[in-house]
């Protein structure tokens, strides 16, 4: 099914409502992107959805099931979430992390099975080739795919990821949205917060516009001029570039 929402969500956190009555509907098979300025609340809507805080009011519905009901064991088969900074400083080798992505699939007292999930998700990410390195000498790069790998070896066909290019530079910040549209294409349903508004224009389905603690906008990936202006404070200019692709450059508005 990959069907993720919420209704009248909210959370509220010594009397500051971080988001009020919230209600979406994330695409199925679809790349969603979460924009919106610095703590406008993507990451506490992102954790709402993976049942990672408790909802103050409303409720998130996963695959026609409150959230809050599921088991973690079966809630980790369905949905699965990237945070933003995965600091492992333990001298695991790359296959051990993908392999703790098995983890919902034990069975207590038997080996540990679908090392054939573990080895097909390392190839998916380009990472087989790193099975043997440990984790503490990756790149920013390689361990953004390798934390993707462990996710795909789940078998969970949601993938939740907080700003997974934020560390990186443009050409691995690239990679991986590729990556993740090419899982898009093959049936997974994403959601994931960007900076780049560029970016998500070019590789959203669909665009999610918040700011404090509120949904402004859902739909196709249209941002009016007048809606990115008001919302980051900025001057919008439009180009075209010679492959016909639009893009937006900012100003600082004027006093």
């Amino acid at each position: 099914m990959n069907t993720l929402e919420l209704k009248q969500a909210g959370l509220k956190i010594e009397e500051r409502w971080l988001v009020q009555k919230v209600s979406l509907v994330v695409p199925p098979q679809k790349l969603t992107i979460l924009i919106g300025p610095n703590g406008a609340g993507k990451t506490t809507l992102l954790k709402l959805l993976a049942g990672l805080w408790k909802l103050t009011e409303g409720e998130v519905i996963l695959n026609g099931s409150n959230l809050q009901n599921l088991k973690r064991v079966e809630l980790a088969k369905q949905l699965t979430f990237v945070p933003q900074n995965s600091n492992i400083n333990f001298a695991f080798t790359v296959q051990d992390i993908v392999m703790m992505g098995r983890n919902p699939h034990l069975i207590r007292f038997q080996p540990v099975i679908g090392i054939n999930h573990v080895k097909q998700a390392m190839i998916r990410t380009d990472t087989i080739h790193l099975a043997e390195r440990l984790i503490t000498k990756l790149s920013g790069g390689e361990m953004q795919r390798v934390i993707i790998a462990r996710s795909l070896a789940t078998q969970a066909k949601i993938i939740l990821l907080d700003e997974p290019t934020s560390s990186l530079d443009i050409s691995h910040a690239i990679e991986i949205l590729e990556l993740l549209k090419e899982l898009v294409a093959e049936g997974y349903t994403i959601i994931l917060s960007i900076h780049d508004i560029n970016l998500a224009i070019r590789y959203a389905d669909n665009i999610i516009l918040i700011n404090q603690g509120s949904v402004i906008d859902n739909g196709s990936p249209v941002l009016t001029d007048e809606m990115i202006s008001n919302i980051f404070k900025v001057e919008v200019e439009r180009f075209t570039n010679n492959t016909g692709k639009e893009m937006l450059f900012f100003k600082q508005l004027k006093p």
